[in-house]
């Protein structure tokens, strides 16, 4: 199964974030910030920060004294599930597409990948955004980009 692209992004902020609160003494970084860290273009980083503040994963504070933060949800929730709500619920083949398969009758591949398809989740479930940002991982994502001070 492959992620959208949207989804990796998700994730890569979300440990940006989870990383930069442990370290930062409270500067909470900014999506620009964030977007350069993780190495993606500004405006796909805001598209998917307004995503995640949708789903309660991250905290946007605007002005002087703001930026993003992880959310205790956003924190401690299943990988899982954050992907389950990126991805949305949709079959990994399609069946009804137009043309629809001629096959779609009489097929038992859609059942098999989606019994493959929630066995990639199930695997995710059990692990949240502070199980991803141990050692070594924790560490390297500090070091993408100097974390904001004060007034930045």
């Amino acid at each position: 199964m492959r992620l959208t692209k949207s989804t990796d992004i998700a994730l890569r902020i979300a440990m940006r974030l989870a990383v930069t609160e442990t370290s930062s003494g409270g500067a909470a970084p900014t999506t620009r910030e964030v977007a350069e860290a993780v190495g993606v273009p500004y405006t796909h980083a805001a598209k998917v920060v307004s995503r995640l503040q949708h789903l309660g994963v991250v905290e946007a504070r605007r002005g002087r004294g703001g930026g993003l933060a992880l959310t205790t949800a956003g924190r401690t929730g299943s990988i899982g599930r954050l992907v389950r709500e990126l991805e949305g619920t949709g079959d990994v083949v399609g069946c009804e597409d137009d043309p629809p398969c001629p096959l779609r009758g009489a097929c038992r591949l859609r059942g098999v990948l989606r019994q493959a398809q929630e066995a990639f989740y199930a695997t995710l479930d059990p692990v949240t955004v502070e199980d991803l940002v141990g050692r070594p991982t924790g560490p390297l994502l500090l070091s993408l980009s100097p974390t904001p001070g004060p007034g930045s």
